[in-house]
């Protein structure tokens, strides 16, 4: 009987015993092909040289500082790349392990700029429907999946939810992208009206939803409409990168590709590509220095933050994703994949939607295609989707409650930016194979 606490209580999982690029290998030598990097997560793959590099000389450098007593050059030299990198407007980088501790840094941090502005009254968040922020008690607070938010709702902080912006299930008939975009971002107006936009701290979103909805992007124009309201009533937007940033959707940072920045942005997953368990947030000179004029102080922080080993990783892998080829490679990649997915699923009677930006791809599985009517949840499909694929040898990530926390399925693929062309068939043709196995 093992010790460990697994996720799944009767979990029976394969050992994984070594990486090779795309691939993990379990102890039988079975190679798994990762389309999902995990939880997208190894961006790099699972051999990348130069990121182990980075990680062994720093090892023997200099392991652990803390940060109440030192700065080290790993976190320094990191935090100036990342900033040189970012969208104008975010000038501060606090390091953390992860993209849970990154929420959770992103609303103390809003909620202490309005203490320190003198606007005690601003308390509450909102956010979205079908959201995921992390799994702390903050993050989960900010996340609308009424599933995981049902058990702990007790003990969570007052969040208000808008919908989601989900063109496949929500853009009228007759209706346009942008008309549909705009109307979703004035739900935001609408909610500020609701409760009062003197009492809001901010709202959070993801630029492309991630494991909730299945790499759903914003329609054309709802961000800059957000920007826009969140700008008129003085409300902070915070955007979770943290699982569709760092290069996934092709540009460094997702919203790059909606023409926004935001006032707060998180990042991890890809950040670290696994090789260090790292994240990091990004805010505006005028978070940092309105709380440098006042207290100087900022109330938060965590004993492996700014970590030096996790800080050289993550300097190591941005390098990769800002070398000028990686992030083109993710961009033709990403068109190579959804064009095969089209060509195999793309009349398929039970994929309703093939979509996503770059190597970030959601498909949604009907059971009718033309009503869009989702499998009946008892089926769990989504988990048999998962079970099959890993029989194939592949790796994907799959989703229930797609819809409303309940109804609904989806694969989400968030394959290494190393794939190949060869790689792309593979995946593919795992995957139809997985599906066909799957379906009652």
């Amino acid at each position: 009987m093992s010790a460990l606490f697994h996720r799944t209580c009767d979990a029976n999982l394969p050992w994984a015993e070594s990486g090779d690029g795309c691939y993990i290998i379990d102890r039988h030598g079975k190679r798994y092909l990762d389309a999902c990097g995990g939880a997208a997560i190894s961006c790099l793959g699972h051999s990348d040289e130069a990121v182990k590099t980075a990680i062994r000389d720093q090892l023997e450098k200099l392991p652990f500082a803390h940060t109440s007593f030192f700065t080290t050059e790993a976190a320094e030299t990191f935090a100036d790349l990342l900033i040189s990198k970012a969208p104008a407007g975010l000038n501060r980088v606090y390091p953390v392990s992860g993209g849970s501790e990154a929420i959770e840094a992103a609303l103390k941090l809003a909620r202490q700029y309005f203490l320190e502005r003198g606007e005690p009254q601003r308390t509450r968040l909102i956010a979205r429907h079908q959201s995921y922020h992390g799994a702390t008690l903050g993050a989960l607070s900010a996340g609308g999946n009424a599933w995981r938010r049902e058990a702990f709702a007790p003990l969570m902080i007052e969040t208000s939810h808008i919908s989601p912006c989900f063109e496949y299930r929500g853009r009228a008939e007759g209706e346009t992208p942008l008309s549909y975009g705009l109307r979703m971002a004035d739900e935001l107006e609408h909610e500020l009206q609701r409760v009062g936009p003197e009492t809001v701290i901010a709202f959070i979103a993801e630029p492309v939803v991630g494991a909730s909805l299945g790499a759903v992007p914003a329609a054309p124009g709802y961000f800059k409409r957000i920007r826009e309201i969140c700008d008129r009533h003085g409300v902070l937007l915070i955007l979770d990168e943290v699982m569709c940033g760092m290069g996934r959707t092709g540009t460094l940072f997702a919203c790059e590709q909606d023409g926004i920045v935001p006032d707060i942005v998180t990042i991890a997953k890809g950040l670290g590509a696994g090789y260090q368990p790292v994240g990091a947030m990004l805010c505006s000179a005028e978070l940092h220095d309105t709380i440098a004029a006042g207290s100087g102080f900022f109330q938060h922080g965590h004993s492996y933050l700014g970590h030096p080993m996790a800080m050289a990783a993550a300097t190591a892998v941005l390098r990769r994703l800002t070398d000028g080829e990686t992030l083109r490679h993710v961009a033709h990649m990403g068109d190579m994949l959804r064009a095969r997915l089209q060509d195999v699923f793309g009349q398929h009677p039970n994929i309703g939607d093939i979509r996503g930006r770059g190597l970030f791809i959601g498909v949604e599985l009907v059971n009718d295609r033309e009503t869009k009517t989702p499998f009946d949840p008892s089926l769990n499909l989504h988990k048999r989707v998962k079970s099959a694929a890993m029989d194939a040898g592949l790796m994907c990530y799959p989703m229930g409650g797609t819809i409303d926390g309940r109804q609904g399925d989806h694969i989400l693929l968030a394959p290494p930016f190393i794939l190949s062309a060869d790689q792309t068939g593979e995946l593919v043709d795992k995957l139809s194979q997985a599906i066909g196995a799957a379906l009652p």
